[in-house]
């Protein structure tokens, strides 16, 4: 049972994705402040975050590896106040390895944003089997108008 125990931790920290990365701004008009592999929901979907009290629950909330003692949100970068942010849960899946490393692009049409990500990885043949729930917290500028997100992956 013990050494059950000790894979399904090993397992967990392998699939988990750190805060504490560095993750480049890949383009004027999109920032990605913050990207998980766990702690988001069941279904897919979008919500705009209005200050900097809601940013921090939602770095506190969700599921992470951090070191005792410390808070989990003092590895996420600052709120931005000059622009919206923007929290996408992706959903389910049944592997750990369903996390977003980069925004291409992002724009505004009809009501929409689509937000360009990398296409994920062909699978290589053994993947690890846990679910998992990933999300992404993004900053756009404040001006853009939507009451909708959409991903596009590209390659």
């Amino acid at each position: 049972m013990k050494s059950l125990l000790i894979v399904c931790a090993l397992i967990l920290m392998s699939c988990a994705a750190t805060p504490s990365q560095k993750l480049p701004v890949m383009q004027k008009n999109a920032e990605l402040l913050v990207s998980q592999g766990q702690g988001g929901t069941e279904e897919s979907g979008f919500r705009i975050i209005k200050d900097e009290k809601e940013y921090l629950a939602v770095a506190n909330s969700g599921f992470q590896l951090i070191e005792e003692g410390k808070n989990p949100a003092s590895n996420y970068p600052k709120f931005p106040k000059d622009k919206k942010v923007v929290l996408y849960n992706l959903g389910g899946f049944r592997s750990g390895s369903h996390t977003i490393s980069q925004i291409k692009n992002v724009s505004v049409k009809d009501n929409v944003l689509y937000v360009e990500v990398p296409a994920a990885p062909p699978s290589g043949g053994m993947e690890i089997q846990v679910i998992s729930n990933p999300w992404f917290m993004f900053a756009v500028p404040v001006d853009y108008q939507f009451s909708s997100v959409q991903l596009k992956y590209s390659k």
